[in-house]
């Protein structure tokens, strides 16, 4: 888990994602034969298939995108206060009172708040109210000049949280998405390298701002079946109801048969399923009503492709209390291992 612990806990907000290309690369060394970055700034690294015969082997394309919702710096006040632009989507009920790391000339810890009255001292219509992200601040507790001297407009800021684990579940920030990334590397060196496949992974840029890089990538590589890993809603919470649920905590990996962006490819979809079933491993079948994943830019990138979602089901998506159970994430390590083998 320390891996993952390191995936989690590093700013990676969209356009900004060097940090976690550098680890995951040094992560990974040895288990590609080739390594590029793009001008878009995806990661991509090779692996070629075991053999080759007179026939190009299919190239399969694993979409893990880098990027992490969070903010850039958009302005500074008289009184060296931070405003802040968001770069992703925030419930901003899960924004009060965070603490959160602005990458400036040197990585600042900062404290996030919103404009107002602390409770003491507030109306009764004042303590009901709604905030938005514009409304909110980062205090670093430096005095204007000196905020000047070490933040400029356009730094980004990531929320911070530590990633722990407690019993059978890890959790912290950014499970959406480096749990990808931690996904795909575990499968493909459970592979062993007897994969008939030319593996590209693509570390994606900018999934959170509209599924940018991963189209990007797909228009390079070309390949033949396009794989996204990512995380889908875990709602199995009190005030949600089962129907609403998505998938359940614990229960196995979600295979996914739609979402708001892209319908996988049923025959794509049915090996997965097959292998899942035959190899006795943890599964449960998806549809999410809204949102969407790097399989859509993929599916929409030149010659039609066979495109899938491999899931991770994950509670308090987007927040700081990202969740995810160690059981369903070894089933989505075992499951792709097993369809690139086979």
């Amino acid at each position: 888990m320390q891996f993952l612990k390191a995936l989690t806990e590093i700013g990676g907000v969209p356009g900004r994602e060097e940090r976690v290309r550098a680890l995951i690369k040094k992560e990974a060394a040895d288990l590609f034969d080739e390594w590029d970055t793009d001008a878009m700034g995806n990661l991509i690294g090779v692996k070629r298939a075991a053999k080759r015969g007179k026939k190009p082997p299919r190239k399969v394309m694993l979409a893990c995108h880098l990027d992490e919702i969070g903010f850039y710096v958009k302005f500074i006040d008289d009184h060296g206060f931070l405003r802040l632009q968001n770069v992703g989507g925030f419930d901003t009920r899960n924004l009060f009172s965070r603490r959160v790391i602005v990458q400036g000339k040197r990585d600042l810890l900062g404290v996030l708040n919103p404009s107002g009255k602390p409770i003491h001292i507030a109306s009764d219509d004042e303590k009901k109210k709604t905030y938005d992200v514009g409304e909110f601040y980062v205090d670093l507790f430096l005095p204007k000049k000196e905020v000047e001297k070490l933040v400029q407009i356009g730094d980004p800021v990531t929320l911070w949280q530590e990633t722990v684990e407690i019993g059978d579940v890890v959790t912290g920030k950014s499970m959406d998405n480096r749990i990808a990334s931690w996904v795909a590397i575990n499968a493909i060196r459970k592979a062993g390298g007897k994969s008939p496949f030319d593996i590209y992974y693509v570390g994606a840029a900018q999934e959170e701002v509209g599924c940018r890089g991963a189209g990007v990538a797909a228009f390079g590589i070309d390949p033949d079946d396009g794989i996204a890993i990512d995380t889908t809603l875990a709602c199995d919470t009190p005030g949600v109801s089962k129907d609403l649920a998505v998938s359940e905590f614990g229960k196995g990996v979600a295979l996914k048969i739609m979402d708001g962006g892209s319908i996988s490819t049923r025959e794509l979809f049915d090996e997965f399923l097959k292998v899942a079933q035959k190899g006795k491993i943890p599964h449960q079948i998806e549809i999410l009503p809204r949102g969407g994943t790097d399989a859509s830019s993929i599916q929409r990138s030149g010659r039609a492709k066979r495109v899938f979602t491999l899931s991770v089901p994950t509670r308090y998506i987007h927040t700081t209390t990202e969740s995810v159970h160690k059981k369903d994430l070894k089933a989505a390590v075992d499951v792709l291992a097993k369809w690139l083998q086979d």
